[in-house]
């Protein structure tokens, strides 16, 4: 019969055995992996510098490998740290044999320890003290020069240097495949040898990006042939070095004039640089559209710089844009990956935007420079139509933009490319006439033209030119931007005026199935009435009565179509009759035109679905009566209140009739409060009698009605105004009898007051209950 150990005991055992068989499989996994590198073709298989770590039994706290790998840990940590301090400190009293003992025996040490630990299983342990070897490598590097080579120029060593520690990293990663920790240590220190070298011969700039470009291009070839961790490492160093090699190239082919060495240098760089780029991203799928997209933008910079002209100024831009225009042919190349393609295609995009981006501020200032018209509106004899940026540009810019987006949407069948195609082609051809410098007339022609194929191309239908419905919206808006421009710059002249406003607005009226043209529409007809009744000259506030007719002619007969944009403008067009009002000063012409609106509205609430214009006209109407009582110097605010008190009365007795059960407050209570309400404020400043005695007595009125019809509103609004006239009235008799009484009598009722109700306070609760629920019986 077996005697088995305690629990505990065979608990550590089995730990021990696991962690053996751990370290045993290790040492199985490493050599199978050293045989498949033997027996394979090294050009076949992908090299992978290291595997993952075999998983290890876990422990209690404090017990087995875990606790043991810790102890470990510290204790190869607290061994390096005791030699690099003894090393710092003892270093002036020993030699130069002595210091190199010291350091290569740390180092050694260090680096020769993960040996017995991965061969323990110990990984984490082992890549610890591997990392701190790693660190004292450069130690002895800086140690050599120091002592031995301080002549040496110091750009120069650290070059070789990187080199040296970049290759014995490598090596020493290739020894120990288990670890983790110097291949991308070595990766990294890989990136300085080449800059550093172009530093240390003191290389011009361009000299610098080349030597970044090599370090890229080592950093993608060593990314196709490593494991995935490690391409990671490799593709963030190489697109760094890419990166600091392009924009050193950008850098020196701008900040140098066209034709130098210099500049032809840096120009090489980037077509080198993006060709590589191109290429490369086809090997890369994951990153291939950014990496194609940066070659093909380093290839248009190249291109561009190297047909660029002398003295060209703006017209550059023109010259980046047309080498950009091959690019459009990436998509005839079926060979090319499809990401690839894309990248490109997004590079051209790219630089077409970009070059559109530079000639918008030009564009948008010459279109604001034509609001000076407004200052003199039908007084100058010609419009302005000059360019603030140099006008040539802007057009050829648009029209080489809209060219390129609108055969390439129509190449892959984006809808939204032709808009952009459309937009900029509209933008285009709106200043060009401008820029080629015809007549006024000519100019405007054009333009009225431009701004009428934006809104037909915006509708949606099966023609050719149509844009979609998402797309129509950006069309709409550049629409009305050039509306807008031509039309201010229209008003310089009468018939240009008419011939502009009637032809948009025509064309707007046509398309008015959309809101927007709809809106124009009517916007362009209230500016004919305007421009009419400023030609018969006559002033603005008659001009508001030919201005109602926009919204008497929407109300009479409404649009089939778009029909809340429409009666939107036509409210704005009858505000803008009421502000025209305002301007004569003249109050009995202001209350003439707010009740010829409110006319309008009462006409526009017949119909069923339009019910709430009624409110607006009654608004109107009630703004017309008050305005012309103030034009007769009527100041008795009942003059105001009672004509919105009498109606309001009348339609809640109506509404009440229909429903018994509505409530008396909805009814009654708006009418009530606009009469009592204002009438109350009047009277507690008015000294004399008779306001007071016919409130008090209309109050008196208002309570016993509601009292009799059961009806809240009447009766509390009514009793309220009833309590607050009489104090009103006694306020004096009051005020003259405290002043007689002593003043410790006030308190002292006031005392006695809250002694009474608080002995009899249930019974005022009672009271108070059934006075809410008498109110609560009420309508």
């Amino acid at each position: 019969m077996d005697n088995l150990p305690p629990p505990a005991e065979e608990l550590v055992l089995l730990d021990r055995e696991l962690a053996r068989l751990d370290a045993h499989r290790a040492r199985l996994l490493a050599r199978r992996a050293w045989l498949l590198g033997v027996l394979q073709p090294p050009a076949a298989a992908p090299f992978a510098p290291w595997s993952p770590p075999p998983a290890r039994a876990a422990g209690r706290p404090g017990q087995g490998p875990g606790a043991q790998h810790v102890l470990l840990t510290l204790g190869a940590v607290l061994v390096a740290i005791a030699a690099l301090a003894f090393t710092v400190v003892s270093w002036g009293a020993l030699g130069i044999g002595g210091r190199s003992v010291v350091l290569a025996a740390v180092t050694a040490a260090a680096l020769g320890a993960p040996a017995p630990l991965l061969r323990r299983g110990l990984g984490a342990t082992a890549e610890a003290v591997a990392g701190l070897g790693l660190a004292l490598t450069v130690l002895d590097a800086y140690a050599l020069y120091a002592v031995g080579l301080r002549g040496v120029d110091g750009t120069a060593y650290a070059a070789g240097a990187a080199a040296v520690l970049a290759a014995g990293w490598a090596g020493y990663g290739w020894l120990f495949r288990e670890l983790r920790l110097p291949w991308p240590a070595a990766l990294f220190v890989a990136q300085l040898p080449l800059p550093l070298a172009a530093l240390a011969a003191d290389a011009p700039p361009v000299a610098v990006g080349w030597a970044l470009l090599g370090t890229a291009a080592l950093d993608g070839a060593l990314a196709l042939r490593v494991s995935a961790v490690l391409r990671w490492f490799a593709g963030s160093a190489g697109a760094m070095a890419g990166a600091g090699a392009l924009l050193t190239a950008l850098t020196e082919s701008w900040s140098t004039g066209p034709r130098t060495a210099t500049a032809v240098a840096a120009e090489a760089l980037l077509l080198v640089a993006g060709g590589v780029a191109v290429v490369a991203a086809g090997r890369a799928p994951r990153v291939a559209v950014a990496v194609s997209g940066a070659g093909a933008l380093a290839l248009v910079a190249g291109l561009g710089g190297l047909v660029r002209p002398s003295g060209a100024g703006a017209w550059v831009v023109v010259g980046y844009l047309l080498c950009a225009a091959p690019l459009l042919a990436v998509v005839r190349v079926h060979r090319a990956p499809a990401p690839v393609r894309r990248g490109v295609l997004g590079a051209a995009a790219v630089t077409a935007g970009l070059a559109v981006l530079l000639v918008l501020p030009g564009l948008g200032l010459s279109l604001v420079a034509r609001g000076a018209v407004l200052t003199e509106v039908w007084r100058a004899g010609t419009p302005s139509v000059s360019l603030v940026w140099p006008g040539g540009v802007i057009p050829v810019v648009l029209l080489l933009a809209a060219a390129g987006a609108g055969w390439l949407g129509r190449r892959l069948r984006l809808p939204w490319l032709v808009a952009v195609a459309v937009a900029c082609g509209a933008a285009g051809l709106f200043v060009l006439p401008t820029a080629l410098a015809l007549p006024v007339a000519a100019v405007l022609a054009v333009q009225v033209a431009v701004v009428t194929a934006v809104f037909a191309a915006a509708r949606p239908g099966p023609y050719p030119w149509s844009a979609g419905r998402r797309s129509g919206w950006a069309l709409e808006a550049c629409g009305v931007l050039g509306a807008a421009a031509v039309s201010v710059a229209a008003l310089d002249g009468r018939v240009a005026t008419f011939a502009v406003f009637a032809v948009l607005g025509g064309a707007c009226a046509a398309g008015a199935a959309r809101p927007v043209p709809a809106v124009l529409a009517v916007g362009y007809a209230t500016g004919l009435l305007v421009a009419l009744g400023r030609l018969l000259e006559r002033d603005w506030h008659v001009c508001a009565l030919l201005v109602l007719l926009v919204p008497a002619a929407v109300a009479v007969r409404p649009p089939r179509v778009s029909r809340v944009a429409v009666e939107a403008a036509a409210g704005a067009a009858g505000a803008l009759a009421v502000l025209l009002a305002l301007t004569a000063g003249r109050p009995a012409w202001l209350a003439l035109v707010l009740a010829l609106a409110g006319v309008v509205c009462a006409g526009a609430a017949v119909r069923p679905e339009r019910r709430r214009a009624g409110y607006a006209a009654g608004a109107l109407l009630l703004a017309a009566t008050w305005v012309r009582l103030a034009a007769s110097g009527v100041a008795v605010p009942e003059a105001y209140t009672l004509p919105v008190t009498l109606p309001a009365l009348v339609v809640g007795w109506l509404r009440m009739r229909r429903d018994p059960q509505a409530s008396s407050w909805a009814a009654y209570g708006p009418g009530l409060a606009a009469t009592l309400l204002p009438s109350l404020a009047a009277a507690w400043g008015d000294a004399h009698w008779l306001r007071p005695l016919l409130l008090g007595a209309a109050a008196l009125a208002v309570t016993l009605a509601g009292g009799r019809l059961r009806l809240q509103a009447p009766l509390l609004l009514g009793g309220a105004v009833l309590v607050l006239v009489a104090l009103h009235e006694l306020a004096p008799y009051v005020v003259q009898v405290a002043g007689v009484l002593p003043r410790w009598l006030p308190p002292a009722l006031a005392g006695l007051l809250l002694l009474a109700v608080g002995a009899t306070y249930e019974k005022r609760l009672r009271d108070a209950r059934w006075v809410r629920e008498a109110l609560g019986r009420l309508r």
